[in-house]
């Protein structure tokens, strides 16, 4: 017997089972269903790949909103399979063969890995918003790399002979590795790095006078070991020191021994 439309007031059950966390009686969730699988949602494909499989919509019935004002688009011209207004969760692998499109922010609560095998060189650290003050346009900027694992601090010293460093330096850098660059403000001061301590950076200037001037310094962490920049090998596996100290682009982070 065939039906148009069939009619379900309550739950709908497609198979044997009966799940609890749906409810019973009082309890029971109204309008909620419950189907073993596996299931076809538009275009079947060749195979059986997952308890839910979505493809592109094949009812030539169906219309949906021009993706482009003023043009004709139907299900089947539709660029998406399948489209979750508001939030989604996925408590397995998710697995793709194509791009992945992020809007906004990606955030992963653990390393994000890559598995394409190659030393990636257009991989770069950015960040991208909004231009601050030219509309329509919007800013990229990317982090330094240098061989070394280098913090720096800057700014500008008036009037005084000492450079304050912070305090958590002392147990964050390798004082050895120090470097200070000095730019002198409206004359030229002779300005000199005197000495250095784990707290500050002392200066001095010719015949004592007043210093003003913008400082660079650098520093080597000390918490890990030394970068090798240059080493024999084919991929980024053959790194001689410790890659649990680092995210490498095109690291095959899935064969890496936790």
């Amino acid at each position: 017997m065939q039906f148009d439309d069939i009619a379900v007031g309550k739950r709908l059950f497609v198979g044997e089972g009966k799940p609890e966390v749906l409810g019973r009686g009082p309890t029971e969730i109204r309008g909620s269903s419950y189907i073993e699988g596996p299931m076809i949602v538009g275009t079947p494909p060749p195979i059986l790949t997952a308890t839910l499989m979505v493809g592109p919509a094949s009812n030539s019935d169906l219309l949906v909103p021009p993706i482009v004002p003023g043009a004709l688009c139907t299900g089947v011209n539709n660029p998406y399979s399948l489209a979750i207004d508001g939030s989604s969760a996925f408590l397995g692998v998710v697995d793709t063969s194509n791009n992945v499109n992020v809007g906004g922010n990606l955030i992963a609560q653990a390393e994000v890995m890559s598995r394409c095998g190659t030393h990636i060189l257009s991989a770069k650290k950015n960040f991208d918003i909004p231009h601050p003050s030219k509309e329509g346009w919007r800013l990229r900027h990317t982090c330094p790399e240098a061989p070394y694992n280098d913090v720096y601090i800057r700014g500008r010293v008036t009037n005084k002979n000492v450079i304050d460093l912070p305090d958590y330096w002392k147990d964050f850098v390798d004082f050895k590795t120090i470097s200070v660059q000095l730019t002198p403000v409206g004359s030229h001061q002779s300005v000199i790095v005197k000495r250095v301590d784990e707290n500050a950076i002392h200066l001095q200037s010719n015949y004592s006078m007043p210093i003003d001037c913008f400082y660079h310094i650098f520093a080597e962490r000390k918490d890990g070991e030394s970068l090798i920049s240059e080493y024999q090998g084919q991929t980024p596996a053959d790194y001689p020191g410790d890659n649990d100290q680092y995210s490498i682009s095109g690291y095959h982070y899935d064969v890496k021994e936790g």
